[in-house]
């Protein structure tokens, strides 16, 4: 595979710049293979795709949610047309194994079909008006130019959840996606333009974001902005935006923990558990990082987990039977192999807790997946996101210990209880201070049409996704009508 130089897009056109900084996008498989040259970014290029999408707005606004609904169409049909491509370049540039990167871009087109949808559903409401003949409704009705900040773990999924909603309401978009992505963000803007978005709508700016991104988001034509990635750069964002009185919407990780209860299915919760904390190396802000299990089950639980995880084949993401995948750089192996060495000195290591030492691995950000026992709640390795295949495991003596431990920490996001207890899951479900809450399934995912978001410090306490998306993307007007001279 040859190395491609890659360009932003901004008001239609595709600009290779002269005057910036140069980045290379590796394959974290076999990082010798530089996939891609990245431009990255400058004040002037920001100013550029700022200008553009105010320029846009105005018309864009005043399309029709039916030819707005077309576009978006359009966008879903070339994107399920290119899924294999799409899906191979996801596993080539990020390292998520094929068969799931494949099947986050069917993800991406059902969420522009979701979206497509909504274009055409009701925006307002009749409100009773106290003054007899009077008219009285509400109408939501698009922000202006928003700033979307991506992460790169999904790469197709949560660019697509936020851009197809902004478009769908009438925004204009300026998007940073994180610099390891850009060559699919680069592809995804392609079938944007294809579809017929018109010039300015969508503008896509390369580079890292610690350089542009505050340039961005402090840019005086942003009227929101919307991101993903971790919580020590998304309450920075909170500060700038708040300063300027502009919507935010932040999505900032999490620490999830999986409770399992001696009545529970064990092959069952053993199976979703290893899955939900080690495929795509645990990469997810929705992996499962803790296991909380009740003692009486702990060591039958963990025996079968290991069996599960050890089934997890570690390969290349390009490899048709790859579950686990590497790690996306050299940084992210480094620091996972910082936490597993703390994890010697806070628990018991009994899977893993090293590189692997195969050949083919050895080019590659590969790290074993990794199973720890006998941490206590509170040790570093058990509060921090680790972003790996790490999972640590807890033991509680009894239902309200297990849901102690599993809000014990700063995150909120997404947690899983293993049962067959109905008293059980509904103390659960309501003492539990998480956002997806789920019984008897693994903490990873969730329907493209619900909405999805955490508690605490995994969010700024609004939803993503489905119906609630209209919350953020617009603004409400409320509007009265008397008869004239009434």
């Amino acid at each position: 595979m040859s190395t491609t130089t890659l360009a932003h897009y901004v008001a239609g056109e595709w600009i290779t710049p002269k005057d910036e900084e140069w980045g290379i996008d590796v394959n974290p498989s076999d990082a010798t293979q530089v996939l891609a040259q990245i431009p990255r970014g400058s004040a002037g290029v920001i100013d550029h795709a700022v200008q553009a999408a105010q320029s846009a707005f105005r018309g864009w606004k005043a399309k029709t949610g039916t030819e707005k609904a077309e576009i978006l169409h359009r966008a879903a049909n070339l994107l399920a047309e290119r899924r294999q491509e799409l899906g191979t370049l996801v596993a080539l540039e990020v390292g998520k194994p094929v068969g799931e990167a494949v099947a986050e871009v069917d993800r991406g087109v059902m969420i522009f079909r979701y979206f497509a949808a909504e274009a055409v559903h009701p925006i307002g409401q009749v409100i009773p008006a106290q003054k007899s003949g009077s008219l009285q409704f509400s109408l939501r009705q698009p922000i202006g130019p928003i700033a979307v900040i991506s992460p790169w773990n999904f790469p197709v999924a949560i660019p697509l959840w936020k851009i197809a909603p902004a478009l769908a309401y009438g925004n204009t978009i300026v998007w940073k996606p994180a610099e390891v992505a850009s060559f699919t963000a680069s592809k995804l803007a392609e079938v944007l333009a294809e579809a017929g978005l018109p010039a300015g709508v969508l503008n896509l700016v390369l580079g890292k974001g610690s350089a542009i991104g505050n340039q961005l988001i402090s840019h005086e034509g942003i009227r929101a902005v919307t991101f993903t990635g971790s919580d020590t750069v998304g309450m920075g964002i909170s500060e700038i935006a708040a300063r300027r009185n502009i919507k935010f919407q932040l999505e900032m990780g999490g620490k999830n923990a999986a409770i399992v209860l001696d009545d529970a299915d064990m092959d069952q919760a053993a199976k979703l558990i290893a899955a939900g904390a080690m495929r795509f190396a645990g990469q997810k802000c929705t992996a499962t990082s803790r296991a909380v299990v009740l003692s009486s089950a702990a060591d039958r639980f963990v025996d079968i987990l290991n069996k599960e995880i050890q089934a997890l084949p570690l390969a290349p993401a390009n490899d048709p039977k790859s579950a686990v995948g590497p790690l996306v750089t050299k940084d992210a192996m480094e620091k996972v192999a910082l936490y597993a060495d703390l994890g010697t000195k806070a628990g018991r290591v009994v899977l893993g807790g090293k590189r692997p030492d195969d050949n083919i691995y050895k080019n590659g950000f590969f790290f074993e997946p990794t199973v720890i026992v006998d941490v206590k709640p509170d040790d570093r390795i058990a509060q921090e996101e680790i972003f790996g295949p790490v999972l640590v495991v807890h033991q509680a003596k009894s239902v309200e210990e297990a849901i102690a431990i599993a809000n014990s920490s700063r995150y909120g996001l997404s947690v899983s209880l293993f049962t067959r207890d109905i008293n059980a899951a509904l103390q659960y479900i309501h003492e539990i201070d998480c956002g997806m809450v789920r019984v008897n399934g693994d903490t990873t995912g969730v329907d493209p049409h619900a909405p999805f978001g955490g508690m605490k410090f995994s969010s700024s306490h609004s939803r993503e996704q489905g119906p609630a998306a209209i919350e953020f993307f617009t603004e409400t007007k409320t509007v009265q009508i008397n008869a004239a001279g009434a």
